[in-house]
């Protein structure tokens, strides 16, 4: 049976019948696939597709790699033309289940893809009620993780727009997608803004993602869902619980340790905030981050030599990182602060400030040093501090006293 023009839109009575016709020989299937393929170079559709049905006819599957693609954007291009009748527009559209169908059963390596486009055509040519179009968009998902944000969206609307605590679990399934879509696309405010037009607000949000995970206490992605929205919500104490799962389950993640340490280490556990950064180093020895956060954690245990040496540890693998040069600073800052006014006192406010003018100088954007400057510039020796003591200009002092016995440091007198 030999079909040629745009009469072959309207054969979807009969397309089940022709394509099981017996197929061609390899010659003929190769001819016509090529005037196929030229057409279609070419951007003449309503000579292409003709010859693309002829080769499904003959066989379904030697082209299978290009075919269905080529196929579908001349089908979607004709059916948004202006050149074709309504009763060709309607045609393709009863057409395309099928087409789908046949993309999905002989190509199965771009299956997800092609349920998806099946799901937008029932939702957006032909108008299918959600029921029918929810689940073929679920397919899809399911078959194909890579599959655009775009899609999900879509289905995301299906969710909020048919949502019915009585009848469906629709809400549930669009706080996942739209917190997943968040996970993913961190920089798309869009997907924030969606999360927060289905709660109240963020706590509640983390109380449904809570008792999600409760109701599934061995599935990851629910562990992960709720652990990093009560980070988001400031309920790092409800984080802790989901994510030692993940890090039990994840021993050498070390995204999910990292998420740890900070959720210990704000909920003052410093102790296990200590050990996780600890084996975050030996993770990733050269991650100049995992230094700088355990400088910050013995800073807040109270051992300042300690903290001292994971600064310049994190300076020294970041380059010359300033920053951590900075927080070394204020280490000295904080000392003083905590010890008195003395001439003592205003020597290690001026090792502070020497210590912030090097980190400013090592690295110009950590330009919080130049306020610490200005701030201490009444708290600092003055020349008539030097001189009643019989110091003068290039002169060493030695930190020296009970507050500053771990500082082990000296200043030269300007």
């Amino acid at each position: 049976m030999k079909i040629s023009g745009l009469a072959l839109f309207l054969f979807s009575a009969t397309f089940s019948t022709v394509l099981a016709q017996t197929p061609c020989d390899s010659l003929k299937v190769l001819e016509l696939y090529s005037l196929f393929s030229e057409y279609h170079k070419n951007k003449d559709c309503k000579s292409a597709v003709p010859y693309g049905w002829q080769v499904l006819e003959c066989n379904k599957q030697k082209f299978a790699k290009w075919i269905y693609y080529k196929m579908e954007e001349c089908l979607w291009t004709l059916h948004d033309s202006s050149d074709i009748s309504k009763e060709e527009i309607q045609a393709i559209e009863d057409t395309m289940f099928a087409f789908y169908d046949m993309s999905v059963e002989n190509y199965p390596a771009a299956k997800g893809y092609f349920q998806v486009r099946k799901a937008f055509v029932a939702e957006t040519w032909l108008g299918l009620d959600f029921q029918t179009v929810i689940p073929m968009y679920e397919t899809a998902f399911a078959n194909d993780t890579t599959i655009s944000s775009y899609y999900r969206h879509k289905l995301g609307q299906l969710y909020k727009g048919n949502m019915d605590d009585a009848s469906n679990d629709y809400k549930q399934k669009a706080l996942d997608l739209y917190t997943y879509l968040s996970e993913k696309e961190q920089d798309n405010p869009q997907w924030s803004s969606e999360l927060e037009s289905l709660v109240e607000n963020l706590d509640e949000l983390v109380d449904l993602l809570k008792k999600a995970w409760e109701l599934d206490l061995e599935n990851p992605e629910k562990a992960w869902k709720y652990a990093s929205t009560a980070m988001k919500a400031n309920r790092y104490e409800e984080a802790v619980s989901p994510l030692e799962f993940l890090v039990s389950k994840n021993p050498e993640s070390s995204s999910y340790l990292n998420q740890l340490a900070s959720a210990y280490q704000k909920t003052e556990q410093l102790d296990k905030a200590e050990d996780a950064f600890k084996k975050l180093t030996q993770f990733e020895p050269d991650k100049k981050e995992h230094y700088l956060n355990l400088g910050i954690l013995t800073k807040d245990k109270g051992q300042l030599s300690q903290a001292r040496s994971y600064y310049q540890k994190a300076s020294e693998i970041g380059g010359g990182w300033g920053l951590p040069i900075y927080y070394e600073g204020l280490l000295y800052e904080q000392a003083a602060r905590n010890c008195g006014f003395e001439f003592e006192d205003k020597i290690v406010y001026q090792l502070a400030v020497d210590t912030y003018r090097k980190a400013r100088n090592m690295d110009p954007s950590v330009t919080q040093a130049q306020d610490r400057i200005s701030a201490l510039s009444n708290s600092l020796p003055t020349q008539e501090d030097y001189f009643f003591r019989d110091y003068k200009s290039g002169d060493t002092i030695p930190i020296k006293g009970n507050c500053y016995g771990w500082i082990g440091r000296s200043i030269t007198v300007p």
